[in-house]
Order: C-alpha cells, then sequence, then structure tokens
C-alpha cells in the first residue's frame, strides 16, 4: 500500500486581488477567488517544484539521495519539449539512475504522477518516490482562465510506511472535447467558454471517478480541482461531500487556479491541517478525473509555504511580471556562457558545491584552479556549503546599469540587488556572489541572513540557465 510520508508545498509570495482586476477591467471573471499568487519574474513551474520537492525532503528528514522515483507535473511546463526531470533531479541530488516521468498536457496532471508513483511502490519497482506537481497557468488578459490562473507547487515523499495511507483509487473518463485546451505553438489556455458544457464535462467526471471507489467516502477535507472558486462546490453533491469539506481544503480562494497543482496543493493543505479522512479528485479537460482517499493515523510532516505571501502588486505590475507588456531583451551585447560551460558548473549553480583545499583546509568557490590560501594545486575535495550565510557586501543593480542578458528580468520585476555572502563550514568560511531573488533589495544590508533557492538567472538561445539565487532568511 502507497503511503505518504511527507509534504511540501510553496505559493509565490506575491498576490494581486480581485479588486485590482476589476479596477483595469470593470469586471472580474474568477468567482470566488479573492486573490492569487503571481510567480515573480525568475521564477516558472521548475523552480516552484524545486521548491516544493526541498520542503517535502526536509519535512520527511530525507535528501535527494533516498529518491528512486521522480515524478514532476505541469499542466504548462517551461519548455514544451525537454525532459525536466532531469533538471529538477540535478537541483535535489537526486541519483542519476532514479526513474524518472513528466507528466503534462493537462490539469490533472498531478493526480496523474500520484498514480504512477503508486503503481510504482506496490509493484516494489520503487522504495521512495517523489511526486512534484506545479504549475502557473494563463490565458489570454481579457478571459476568465488569466483572471483566475495563480502559480503554486506541492510535492510528497510516498514510501510503505509513512503516516497517511492512499487506501482507494479510480479514474473515469468521457469525451468533451473543447472544454480547456492550449493549441500546438501557443503559450496561452482557452476553451469554448459553453457554461453548461464545461460544467457538465466537469461535474460528470468527477462523479464518475467517485462513484468507483471501493466505499462510499465521509472525508474530513475534499480536495477537488478548482478551475475558479464556485466549480468545487458546484460538484459537491457529484462528489458526495458538502461546502464545509470543500472549503476545509481549498486554496483556490486565495491562490487562484493552480492548474495541475490545484488538488496536490489541496491535499498538502488538508494534511498540514491535521484531517485525518481526505478525498482528493481532480479534473482535467478532454476530459477525465482521478478520486483518491487518503487517510492520516497521526500527525503529516508538512513543510508549507502557501501562507507566507500576502505583498500586493498592482496590475501594472501584474502584466510586468508576466512579460505581456515588456520589450523582450535586447539584440546581442550580452556576457554569452555556452551551454556545456554552464553544464560543467551545475553543482554550484544547484547546490552550492564548493572545494576544500586537502592541504590547508581552505574553502574555494567555485573549486577550480589553485587553492586561493596556499596555492596547492591539489584537486579539491567536494564539499556542500549551507543554505544560509551572511551579506557581506550589497549593491542594487537597476535598468540602466544591468547587463544585457538581466535587462529582460529588470524589466519585469525592477533593480535587483548584486551580493557578496559568506557561506560557513565550521570554522572556515567562503565569499560568494550572488543575486538577489524577487525581495525588494533594501531587504539585503550587511550583516543579515540570507538563503539560498534556485530561480531563472537568464535565457539564452531559447535555453534558460537557472541557477542559485538568494532571499533574506
Amino acid at each position: 500500500m502507497t503511503a505518504i510520508r511527507a509534504a511540501g508545498a510553496y505559493a509565490p509570495r506575491f498576490r494581486i486581488d480581485a479588486e485590482a482586476f476589476e479596477a483595469a477591467w470593470g469586471r472580474f471573471d474568477a468567482p470566488g477567488v479573492r486573490e492569487k499568487a503571481v510567480a515573480a519574474a525568475d521564477e516558472d513551474p521548475l523552480t516552484m517544484a524545486r521548491e516544493a520537492a526541498a520542503r517535502a525532503l526536509s519535512a520527511a528528514d530525507r535528501d535527494g539521495s533516498a529518491v528512486d522515483w521522480l515524478g514532476f507535473a505541469a499542466s504548462r511546463p517551461p519548455l514544451a519539449e525537454e525532459d525536466l526531470t532531469a533538471r529538477l533531479g540535478a537541483m535535489l541530488a537526486v541519483p542519476e539512475r532514479a526513474t524518472r516521468h513528466a507528466f503534462a498536457g493537462s490539469t490533472r496532471a498531478g493526480t496523474r504522477a500520484l498514480w504512477a508513483a503508486a503503481d510504482a511502490l506496490e509493484a516494489g519497482a520503487a522504495e521512495t518516490a517523489l511526486v512534484v506537481a506545479a504549475d502557473a497557468p494563463r490565458g489570454d488578459p481579457d478571459d476568465e482562465i488569466d483572471h483566475a490562473a495563480g502559480a503554486g507547487a506541492a510535492a510528497f515523499v510516498l514510501d510503505r510506511e509513512g503516516p497517511a495511507r492512499i487506501v482507494d483509487r479510480a479514474e473515469y473518463a468521457a469525451p468533451y472535447p473543447g472544454t480547456r485546451f492550449r493549441e500546438t505553438g501557443s503559450d496561452e489556455t482557452t476553451g469554448l467558454g459553453v457554461t453548461a458544457y464545461d460544467r457538465r464535462a466537469f461535474v460528470e467526471t468527477i462523479e464518475g471517478a467517485v462513484d468507483g471507489l471501493a466505499a462510499v467516502p465521509d472525508p474530513d477535507a475534499a480536495a477537488i480541482q478548482a478551475p475558479d472558486g464556485k466549480l468545487p462546490y458546484r460538484a459537491a453533491d457529484a462528489a458526495g461531500v458538502d461546502a464545509g469539506a470543500i472549503e476545509a481544503a481549498a486554496t483556490v480562494h486565495d491562490l487562484g487556479d493552480l492548474g495541475a497543482a490545484s488538488v496536490p496543493v489541496s491535499l498538502a493543505r488538508a494534511l498540514a491541517a491535521g484531517h485525518e479522512s481526505i478525498l482528493a479528485v481532480s479534473h482535467g479537460s478532454g476530459a477525465g478525473a482521478d478520486a483518491f482517499v487518503v487517510e492520516a493515523e497521526g500527525d503529516v510532516p508538512v513543510d508549507d509555504a502557501l501562507d507566507r505571501g500576502g505583498d500586493p502588486i498592482s496590475y501594472a505590475a501584474y502584466l510586468r511580471r508576466r512579460g505581456v507588456v515588456t520589450s523582450g531583451p535586447p539584440e546581442g551585447g550580452g556576457a554569452y556562457v555556452s551551454v556545456p560551460s554552464w553544464r560543467r558548473s551545475l553543482p554550484q549553480r544547484y547546490r552550492l558545491e564548493a572545494g576544500r583545499c586537502p592541504d590547508c583546509g581552505a574553502l574555494a568557490f567555485p573549486p577550480e584552479g589553485a587553492c586561493p590560501d596556499c596555492g596547492s594545486l591539489d584537486p579539491f575535495e567536494s564539499v556542500a556549503l549551507p543554505r544560509e550565510g551572511t551579506v557581506e557586501a550589497a549593491t542594487t543593480i537597476s535598468g540602466g546599469g544591468a547587463p544585457p542578458e538581466f535587462a529582460e528580468r529588470v524589466a519585469r520585476e525592477g533593480a535587483y540587488a548584486a551580493l557578496v555572502v559568506s557561506f560557513a563550514v565550521g570554522d572556515e568560511r567562503v565569499r560568494v556572489p550572488a543575486m538577489g531573488t524577487d525581495a525588494d533589495p533594501a531587504a539585503f544590508a550587511v550583516g543579515d541572513r540570507v538563503e539560498a533557492t534556485i530561480r531563472r538567472i537568464y535565457e539564452q538561445e531559447g535555453v534558460t540557465r537557472y541557477g542559485f539565487k538568494v532571499r533574506p532568511a
């Protein structure tokens, strides 16, 4: 039987409320959504997935080396074609030989990943699985999909002995073309907007999946797919639950539509709240649904950052962060770093791996060349720096002073902090240059504690370079 050992969840700190949309458009087409989370310019589903996964592993008291099955789900991944589990696994130090699966193409992708992990565990093909769902849907600025679209991620460490068990599951599918789709080559999700037809597809598939469960569920909380803040409640009778059970797990009211992460994030919130019986039901257009029954015995460790947000932004700032009103990067002039060269530095950029001199014990970052203290040319010993450090120098880079490769980031987010951060390993310290994340540059001062995370650095040749940045601890 599949068990949830721990969970992690993450949502960006920026929020935009319904009033901001009403002021801009004269209306707000996402009923039941009070505010929603907005990804920063240097965030995407992959960086959010890494954040949630790191939290889940920490809550489980595990590291990436324990994972032998990795699943990543997003209805709108950063790239239409590339196996992003390779990058995600490298960010988390998952062994190269671990089984990996990517799930996309539907808001049902998150529960599809959980289903596949459960199959692997029950078949004995995996011992420890890590399932991560992250999403940031978007539509045309003038439609209901974009009005509801939020951002967030959830991750689960699964094995056979955890405190919460998946005791039942079922699925259902029926053809309902045109309910919600994204055409090949398009960046925006759309739909035909036939309300009765869309609602019938949603309710029928959810009812069909729940009816397929071996026993009629009576949950404390129900994590149901939430394209907006009203539709889950319209499916309450079909799912056999009341509005209170849906509200107990709901994230749509304060985070928005999370796409493939909608049900996983709601499930993580329900586990964090201590609910002992949870019904989780996803829906994907096309149309199909997955239903899971989760029963918890005792507290499930959950490390989440869903409620740390609250930094309000205007509608204009929202459009900038999404790249709707920016001109894009300038032609040429950037500091070119080839992809092979970037790849060689991934241990430093993803996992903060420094080098220790075997002769004098000094630390070097990056671990290249001669020892900075004694000049030894002996190969460095690899050592992982802690994720927290101290600011030793800070300055602000604005639009006029930003290198060309960062011009798009400055246009979307504004000025950023350029820092020198000191990390300590025992009695030794090493200084590392670093960029600040989306935090106000004024939030970084000499002597402040900061923590490293993974964000987008910049894009060249259509390839996004990811690496560590720091934020206030």
